[in-house]
Parts: structure tokens; sequence; C-alpha cells
């Protein structure tokens, strides 16, 4: 290799160093963002808990329990509530959510209420219906936003807009591990398997009426939960893909290093073999 080369692999090296650099300080700020939105996701679960306990309890009261948010249907269209990233470079974690919307829909067709920048991007640009565009950014998303979005799901479904409620979101597993996932919300199947509470309560003006109005908040508290489950996965997912993406740069260094070190080592030996030939030639 001549003295060009050197110079190009150099360049190259530097290129390396450059995006290398990036990708440790992206690994670093999701790192420390991590540990708080993993609190928050922890907290969430707690909330939903309670949340779905409260429910089950007012369905096992009585025999007579009645709802429409709990009566299966023929479905003819489904909604789905997909909960991607606000950004890319987090290996696989956005296009494993949309995959998963698409195998969990089939033929049924539906319609999608995005939540993260990547979710509204891919359906707009696919011409899938979008209920509302106002969950663009993932990060920023609170509970009392949560409430404005469960009542709009609740009152799709009491309209007969959709037949069923799906949330696909990504579940954290752990620092390591993050998996798509998808839950029904609605019809809501209660688990028979729950005991009856023992304790005689009277719900005012009826179990069913109390149970309606719970409903909005139940699926405020879902897709709340499964915001802050997906939002850490992001973090957690990002923060593998840039490791990853660190040490494959600092092992392209390497190898180049090393070629660069061989072209050097080879211009040199040509330039002593052109003096040595040049100097035979005048003695």
């Amino acid at each position: 290799m001549g003295g060009a080369s050197a110079r190009d692999v150099k360049n190259r090296i530097r290129s390396v160093e450059s995006t290398m650099h990036i990708t440790k300080a992206m690994q670093l700020v999701a790192s420390s963002k991590l540990k708080k939105a993993k609190e928050r996701m922890d907290h969430s679960r707690a909330f939903f808990t309670a949340l779905y306990d409260t429910l089950s309890d007012l369905a096992s009261v009585n025999g007579d329990f009645s709802s429409v948010f709990v009566r299966e249907r023929t479905v003819h269209k489904a909604c789905f509530v997909v909960i991607a990233g606000d950004r890319g470079l987090a290996g696989g974690y956005n296009s494993n959510v949309f995959r998963l919307v698409h195998e969990t829909a089939g033929e049924t067709p539906y319609c999608v209420l995005p939540i993260g920048k990547k979710a509204l991007e891919y359906y707009s640009k696919i011409g899938v219906e979008v209920l509302t565009d106002e969950y663009a950014v993932v990060s920023t998303i609170n509970l009392s936003q949560c409430s404005k979005l469960g009542k709009l799901l609740a009152d799709g479904f009491r309209k007969g807009a959709y037949d069923e409620v799906y949330v696909v979101y990504t579940d954290f597993v752990s620092m390591l591990l993050q998996q798509p996932a998808q839950k029904k919300l609605l019809p809501l199947v209660m688990d028979e398997r729950k005991e009856r509470s023992k304790t005689f309560i009277l719900y005012e003006p009826s179990c069913s009426g109390v149970f309606n109005r719970i409903i909005p908040e139940y699926l405020s508290g879902m897709a709340y939960g499964a915001i802050c489950e997906s939002y850490a996965s992001e973090l957690a997912a990002r923060r593998t893909a840039m490791d990853s993406a660190t040490k494959n740069a600092s092992d392209m260094i390497d190898a180049l290093s090393l070629q660069y070190n061989r072209a050097r080592q080879g211009a040199i030996t040509q330039e002593i073999t052109e003096i040595v030939a040049g100097s035979e030639g005048t003695a």
C-alpha cells in the first residue's frame, strides 16, 4: 500500500472515533435516565394492581352484574394503543412492536391510537386510521394526560366505533431483556379465580354504574402503566444498542489501526527500496 492509502485509513479511523464518542454519550444519557424511568414503572404497577382489584370486586358483588365493557360481541373492528419510541437507535425496539400489532390484528380491520413519534410516523405513512396525534412524545406523558386517553377509548367502545381494544407495548423484563407484549383492555375479562370480597360493600347507584364510571380510569391506568414499561424498555434497549455499537467501533478502530500500521510500514519500505535502488544506480 502507498502513502495515500495510509492517509485514507487514518481518516477512516478518525471518523469511527467520532462515531464512537457519540454512541458512548448516548449510552451514558440512556443510563442516567433509566433509573428514574424504572422507579416510575414500579410505582405504576402498584397503581394498576389496586385499580384492577377494585374492578374485580365490583364485578363479583352479585350474580346479575352486567356492563357493556365486559360483554363479548362480534368483532368488526379493533383499536390498538401502540406505544413506540420518540426516536430510533434502540435496536429492534420499534419494529418489534409494529410487527406484534400486525400479528395480533390479522385480517381484522383496525385503527390505532399511537403513542410516541415513531408510532405516529409509521401508521400515518402506511395509511392506518389514527384516532389522535396528541400523544406524540412518550417521555412527557403523565397520568393526567392519560385520563383523557382513557375517556376517548371508553366512549369509542361504548358507541361501537370498535369492538376490541388492545394495548401493545414493550414489557421490561430486565435490564438486558425487553419483550414486545399485548394486553386486551376491552371487553374486560375478569379473573374468575379471584375470591369474592367477604366484606359487605354497598355501591351507589349500582355496581354496574360504579363499574362503568371507573372503566375510563382503568384504561388510563393501563395505558400509563404500559407507557412507563415501554419508556424504561426503550432506554434499556438504547443503552444496550449503544454499548454494542461502541464496542463494535472500538474493534473497528483496532482493526483499522493495524491496517494503517501495515500501510505505513509498506510505504516506508517502498521509500527505502527506492533510495537504495537510486544509490546503487549512481555508484
